[in-house]
C-alpha cells in the first residue's frame, strides 16, 4: 500500500515560522480532515506536500507511481467547453488509446512471428494501464461526476467563461474527482456546494478507494467523511483518531488532562519557591540553593488557553406581535419564468427557523421579499406590527473602509472604549485587532463585524444569508453562541449543517417552488426523510378505492431511476467492451483456466446487462402513463405542511 510520509516538514517566510516538526503518515485509503484556524498555515502545508512550494526542512515523499489530485480554493480559469475541460484530464489516456489503435494497425501487417510477439506484448502492456486508468469508462465518470456535482448533461456544451465562480469550482472539483489519483487532496471542497452536492460528495468519498487528505471547516462533513483528524495550531500538528465528534471529546480531555498538570505544576512550583525564599539564608541555604536549581531547570507546563466564550449581552428588544412574518400565496417570477407560485410561509415571534433547498430554488427570492427589495407578482408579504428586520448579506454591506473597527462600533452605537472592545472580542476581535482597518480586513472577519453590527442594531428580526460563509471553526462557534443567545426571531439560509442543528428549532426546505416544513432541527429534516425514503410501496388499496383513484407514483423517482439504470448500462457496455478485447488477444487463450474465466465472465456481464435493458424498459413504460401531476407538500390553495 501506497504511504505518504512527512517527515520534520518545516515553512517560514522570512523570520516568520509558519509551522515546524511536521511529521505524519497517510495511506490509501485513508479520510483524513485538516483543521485549525484561517491563516494556521494549512494551504501552505498543503502546497509544501505537493512539492508546489519549496520548504525550510524536512521532507514529504511518495512512492513512485502513486497519483496525486489538488483541488485549490481559486476556480478554474481557460475557455472551451465544460465537457473539453473535463475531458483534458484524461490526456495520458487517450494517448495510450491511440498508441493502442496504432499497435492494432501495426499488428494487422505485421508477418513475422518474433516481431508481430513483441507488438503484441507491447499492445498488452499499453492495454493494462489504458484499464488501469479507466480508460473504458471515461464518458460513463464524467457524466457521473459532472451530474453528481449539479451539472445537466446539456450544460457539458457550455463555454466555460458562461459559468458563475462558484460553479468553476464545482469545475474544479470533477475535473480532481474524474480521474481518481492514489491521493485527493482538496481546499475546502463543500464551498459553493448545495446540501443535495455536499452529500453526493461525502457518499462519493466515502467509498473512495484513495486516500483523501481534506482542508474544511465544515464540521457535518468531517464527521461523515473522516476517520482521522489533523489540527494545525500555532505552527504545530496533533493527530486526533476519529472524525470531528471524536476530535472534540479527545481535546476536551487533553485539555482537562493538561490544567490539571499545570494546576500541580503551579502548586509545586509555589511550595518550592516558599521554601527558597524562607532558607535562602538561613541554615538551610545550601538545600534551597539545590532547590532553586531543579526549579530552573523545571520544564513550565504552559497554561492551556480558556475557550472562547460569548461576551456580548444584548439589550432588551422591542416587543412585537405574534406573527412576526407571512408570505401569503406568493407569485415571483423573473424574465416572465416563475420561481415561486402560490407559496406560503408564516414565521411566529421566538422561532429560528432554517430555510434550505438547492441552488436556484429561490431562497434568496424569499429574502428579498421579506427584506421589502422585492415585491411579488401576486399574493403578499405581512410584517407584524413593531417588527424590526435586520438583514445579513452576503455582500457585507454597511462597512466603513477606512474605519477601524473599534471606531466603527463607538461611532455606529454611541459606546465607549470598553463596552466596544467588550462588543468586538465576543465576535473574536482581541487586543490590537481593534485597530485593524476595516478595508484591510479578510471576507470572514467582515462577515463576523457585519453580524456583530446587526445584532447591536436593536433589529428584533433577523434575516440572514450564509452568514458562516468563509469563518473557520472557531469564528462559526461563536456566531453560532450569539445567534442562540439572541432574544429575537431570526430566519436563516445556510449550508453549514451543523450550525443549522445547532440553532433552528423548525426546517422550511424549498424544492419546485414548494416549501415543505420539518417541527425540529437539520438532524430531525434528515431523519424524517430517510424514514420516508425507506417507506415501501403504499399499503393495499380496496377494489373500490383501486376503482375512485388512479396508482400515483412520483414521476422525481422514477427519472432518477431511468439515469441510474442508464448510468449502468453504459459502464456495463464499456466492461463488455474490454472483456471483448482480452478475448480477442491471443494471449488470452494461452492458458485454458484464463481463457474459461473470461468466457464466464463475458457471459455473465451480457446475462447482467440483458437485465438492466429489461428493468429499462419496465420503468420507461411507468413512465409513459405516470401522470403529469401529483399532490404537492404544501397543497392546492400554497398552505404548508407540518411534518
Amino acid at each position: 500500500m501506497g504511504i505518504l510520509k512527512v517527515s520534520g516538514l518545516m515553512k517560514a517566510y522570512g523570520s516568520q515560522t509558519i509551522f515546524s516538526e511536521i511529521n505524519f503518515e497517510f495511506g490509501r485509503g485513508e479520510k483524513i480532515g485538516l483543521i485549525g484556524a484561517n491563516g494556521a498555515g494549512k494551504t501552505t502545508l498543503f502546497r509544501c506536500l505537493l512539492g508546489l512550494e519549496p520548504v525550510d526542512g524536512g521532507q514529504a515523499s511518495l512512492p513512485a507511481g502513486e497519483t496525486t489530485g489538488y483541488v485549490e480554493q481559486a476556480p478554474v480559469a481557460g475557455g472551451g467547453t465544460l465537457y473539453d475541460h473535463l475531458r483534458s484530464a484524461y490526456q495520458d489516456v487517450d494517448r495510450w488509446q491511440e498508441k493502442m489503435h496504432d499497435l492494432e494497425a501495426a499488428i494487422a501487417e505485421e508477418r513475422e512471428e518474433t516481431a508481430l510477439a513483441a507488438l503484441m506484448r507491447e499492445y498488452a502492456r499499453i492495454v493494462e494501464r489504458f484499464e488501469r486508468s479507466g480508460g473504458y469508462a471515461v464518458e460513463n465518470m464524467i457524466r457521473r461526476v459532472a451530474s453528481g456535482l449539479g451539472f445537466e448533461n446539456d450544460e457539458l456544451d457550455r463555454d466555460l467563461s458562461t459559468f458563475s465562480g462558484g460553479q468553476k469550482t464545482r469545475i474544479s472539483l470533477a475535473r480532481a474527482l474524474i480521474r481518481q489519483p492514489d491521493f485527493l487532496f482538496l481546499d475546502e471542497p463543500t464551498n459553493h456546494l448545495d446540501i443535495a452536492m455536499t452529500e453526493w460528495l461525502e457518499n462519493y468519498l466515502r467509498d473512495y478507494s484513495g486516500g483523501v487528505l481534506v482542508i474544511s471547516h465544515d464540521r457535518y462533513f468531517l464527521d461523515r467523511v473522516a476517520d482521522r483528524i489533523l489540527e494545525l495550531e500555532n505552527g504545530r500538528l496533533t493527530s486526533y483518531r476519529g472524525n470531528y465528534s471524536e476530535f472534540l471529546r479527545q481535546k476536551a480531555e487533553k485539555t482537562l488532562s493538561l490544567q490539571n498538570a499545570y494546576e500541580k505544576q503551579q502548586d509545586y512550583i509555589a511550595k518550592t519557591e516558599a521554601y527558597i525564599n524562607k532558607y535562602r539564608a538561613g541554615i538551610k541555604a545550601k538545600q534551597a540553593r539545590g532547590r532553586q536549581s531543579l526549579l530552573d531547570r523545571l520544564e513550565r507546563i504552559a497554561p492551556p488557553g480558556e475557550a472562547d466564550k460569548l461576551g456580548l449581552a444584548f439589550q432588551p428588544l422591542a416587543d412585537c406581535a405574534e406573527r412576526v412574518a407571512e408570505l401569503i400565496d406568493v407569485t415571483v417570477a423573473y424574465d416572465e419564468k416563475p420561481v415561486l407560485a402560490g407559496l406560503s410561509l408564516l414565521i411566529r415571534r421566538g422561532e429560528g427557523v432554517a430555510l434550505i433547498g438547492p441552488n436556484g430554488a429561490g431562497k434568496t427570492t424569499i429574502l428579498k421579499l421579506l427584506t421589502g427589495e422585492l415585491q411579488p407578482r401576486r399574493g403578499s408579504v405581512k410584517l407584524g406590527s413593531r417588527v424590526r428586520v435586520g438583514y445579513f448579506a452576503q455582500e457585507h454591506e454597511g462597512l466603513t473602509g477606512q474605519n477601524s473597527l473599534l471606531t466603527e462600533v463607538m461611532n455606529e452605537f454611541g459606546f465607549g472604549e470598553e463596552r466596544a472592545r467588550n462588543c468586538l472580542g465576543a465576535f473574536l476581535f482581541r487586543g490590537d485587532d481593534a485597530y485593524k482597518q476595516i478595508g484591510d480586513l479578510s471576507g470572514g472577519e467582515k462577515a463576523r463585524l457585519v453580524l456583530l453590527k446587526l445584532m447591536l442594531s436593536g433589529a428584533n428580526f433577523l434575516v440572514l444569508d450564509e452568514p458562516t460563509n468563509h469563518l473557520d471553526i472557531a469564528a462559526k462557534e461563536a456566531v453560532e453562541d450569539a445567534v442562540l443567545e439572541f432574544p429575537g426571531t431570526f430566519l436563516v439560509v445556510s449550508h453549514d449543517r451543523y450550525f443549522l442543528d445547532k440553532v433552528a428549532d423548525r426546517v422550511a426546505e424549498l424544492a419546485d417552488g414548494r416549501l415543505v416544513e420539518y417541527a425540529g432541527n437539520y438532524s430531525y429534516y434528515r431523519e424524517k426523510k430517510r424514514r420516508d425514503e425507506r417507506r415501501d410501496l403504499p399499503p393495499p388499496v380496496s377494489k373500490e378505492q383501486k376503482k375512485s383513484e388512479k396508482p400515483r407514483r412520483r414521476q422525481q423517482d422514477i427519472s432518477r431511476t431511468v439515469r441510474r439504470l442508464e448510468e449502468e448500462i453504459a459502464a456495463l457496455e464499456e466492461e463488455i467492451a474490454a472483456c471483448e478485447l482480452r478475448l480477442n488477444d491471443p494471449e488470452s487463450h494461452a492458458d485454458p483456466e484464463v481463457s474459461r474465466s473470461l468466457a464466464e465472465e463475458y457471459a455473465k456481464l451480457q446475462q447482467v446487462l440483458e437485465q438492466k435493458y429489461e428493468e429499462l424498459l419496465a420503468v420507461s413504460e411507468a413512465q409513459a402513463v405516470e401522470p403529469a401531476g401529483g399532490h404537492s407538500p404544501a397543497g392546492p390553495d400554497g398552505a404548508l405542511r407540518e411534518i
